[in-house]
């Protein structure tokens, strides 16, 4: 595979201006380079934040939830097996009580019912003893027609919340809030479920302050909610619009001040991650995938319910059983990746050149499970830089898959192609640009595999396909510090928003192997020596290198200090 190592375009006038409006010289840097020309532009206060009124229907849902609780009706909100979902249905569950609802939480097995509000869990939801009056979905819905329809024939009333991408025809739910759907102008498209629920909930105090619920009793600080809202909106991987890194940013900041769930606090021990010092990379890759890995091997109500419990013994008994998950869900994934990366060998090297190179990956195994695949998708993109599907056998008769893509391939609209090229071959789909999910016949395994490649040669061309890592350029020697690490560190950097990577010239002076699959180098610049690390490598470097790198904190025997987290390099003479 072809790599390149690119610098972003560093606009000066740009960057000379945040500079003088006192920013530090590297975060202006930083910052000019993703399009920000003002100093308010990165702000982070909640007074900031686009104003829920602007979210289409909000208003309404909040009217149907205050009615809800005023009638004392029972309230039931159907959740999401990932992060998202968990921390959505945390925050709606959190936020309806203190407003004194009658709610409580059901989340789709996926195993067994698969996602959405399907008519299955609608049926199921009719049957408990307690019958809800009103459903309410977050971070799903927007797909689910029938599951409505059956809502709507057992006398169920609807609300969905959502963000993902609504189909040709939207459900005959009583209300639904997503800033995706027609007709709703609210700027931040990209909000995550926990935040259109976050929303909601900031609508729905408003409406019953105006309804003078409060006059007898204080009201319910919805900011106490943001660590929830972060979590969830790292961890699914949204763009990082200025909105959504408000949001981030306030919940981050109530987490390094220690008020935050109990549950967080939980995961982030297990993960041996401080709070004080918490990032978006300790939500984004310790927190949120050992809260996934109950969705994704067990039953996500086991997050849920760590993040709902105010028993902090509780939520870290919970925490070290999402832990064990976690860690078994790692163990699977590294067989089925050395399964896929065999099956990939047949392929030929990884090169972009060439007319019979394909454009994208389908990939199965009857072993393989079904909660897992997505993961082995995006480590397969990763390795490869193609669009990739990994099926896993599903319901009989049914293979469940999950894809991820690359810069240029809308996923979820190549999968609409794909289904109106070939009616009845996709069962179900959706999701976002950069991931989908889909249900197919077993049988259509080898009709979709073409079709897909054929669907992304036509959206792609051959240069879409190089491998290139976009860096922010030269880093001054001045700033190569525990200094600078920590300003960046108390930054919100997530996608469409990238974490700094930077590129320079090193001397190599000393490398070997540690751990049996990393490099450990030691680097020289300017007369300085660094020590540096590239993770899952043995591929020696040469006597000089330019080299992409992040840099981190490197704990010894208590002294911290500079190390390099090498992402890429270049042999240089």
């Amino acid at each position: 595979m072809n790599q390149r190592i690119l610098t972003r375009p560093i606009p000066q006038r740009a960057r000379e201006m945040l500079v003088q409006q006192g920013l530090h010289p590297v975060l202006a840097q930083l910052y000019a380079a993703r399009g920000v020309v003002d100093k308010s532009e990165v702000e982070s206060e909640f007074s900031g934040l686009i104003p829920p009124e602007r979210l289409l229907h909000a208003k309404r849902a909040a009217t149907l939830l205050a009615d809800a609780i005023e009638k004392k009706q029972r309230l039931l909100i159907v959740a999401d097996y990932d992060c998202d979902g968990a921390t959505a249905c945390a925050v709606g569950v959190r936020a309806l009580r203190a407003f004194g609802a009658d709610v409580s939480y059901l989340v789709p097995n996926r195993f067994e019912y698969g996602y959405g509000l399907t008519p299955e869990i609608v049926d199921l939801a009719a049957r408990q003893a307690a019958r809800p009056d009103l459903l309410i979905t977050v971070d799903n819905g927007i797909a689910s027609n029938e599951g409505v329809a059956r809502a709507n024939e057992l006398g169920i009333v609807t609300l969905i919340t959502d963000h993902h991408l609504p189909g040709d025809a939207l459900p005959a739910a009583s209300c639904i809030v997503n800033p995706n759907q027609p007709g709703c102008d609210f700027p931040s498209k990209a909000i995550a479920g926990v935040g259109v629920m976050f929303y909601v909930m900031l609508t729905l105090r408003a409406e019953l302050r105006r309804r003078g619920r409060f006059k007898d009793q204080a009201e319910f600080n919805l900011a106490t909610l943001l660590d929830l809202v972060a979590l969830g909106t790292v961890a699914d991987v949204v763009r990082l619009d200025r909105n959504n890194r408000i949001l981030v940013a306030q919940g981050l900041k109530r987490i390094r001040e220690g008020k935050m769930q109990a549950g967080i606090a939980a995961l982030l021990r297990v993960a041996a991650r401080e709070a004080r010092r918490a990032s978006c990379f300790d939500l984004g890759f310790a927190a949120g995938p050992r809260l996934n890995a109950a969705g994704r091997l067990a039953d996500m109500a086991l997050g849920i319910e760590c993040l709902i419990t105010d028993d902090q013994a509780r939520a870290l008994n919970i925490a070290q059983d999402l832990d064990r998950l976690n860690r078994e869900r790692r163990e699977i994934e590294g067989g089925m990746q050395e399964q896929a990366l065999a099956m990939l060998e047949g392929l030929g090297p990884d090169s972009s050149a060439g007319e019979d190179t394909a454009y994208s990956l389908t990939l199965f195994d009857p072993s393989w499970h079904q909660g897992v695949v997505g993961i082995l998708a995006a480590r397969i993109k990763d390795r490869r830089h193609r669009p990739v599907i990994a099926f896993a056998a599903g319901n009989p008769g049914e293979l469940k898959g999950s894809g991820r893509s690359i810069a240029g391939l809308h996923l979820r609209d190549a999968l609409d192609l794909v289904a109106k090229r070939a009616p009845g071959l996709i069962l179900r789909f959706g999701g976002h640009a950069a991931a989908a999910g889909l249900t197919i016949r077993t049988e259509g395994l080898a009709q979709f595999t073409e079709l897909f490649e054929s669907t992304v040669r036509a959206l792609l061309s051959l240069s879409d396909l190089e491998r290139s890592t976009e860096t922010d350029g030269a880093l001054e020697s001045a700033y190569m510090n525990l200094d600078t690490i920590r300003l960046l560190e108390r930054e919100v950097w997530g996608q469409g928003f990238p974490q700094p990577l930077f590129c320079d010239r090193f001397a190599v002076t000393s490398q070997r192997v540690v751990g049996e699959k990393h490099l450990k180098l030691r680097l020289q610049k300017d007369g300085k020596s660094y020590e540096a690390i590239r993770f899952n490598s043995l591929a020696p470097a040469g006597a000089a290198i330019r080299a992409a790198y992040r840099l981190s904190v490197n704990e010894y025997n208590g002294v911290q200090s500079v190390q390099l987290i090498v992402e890429d390099w270049e042999n240089a003479a």
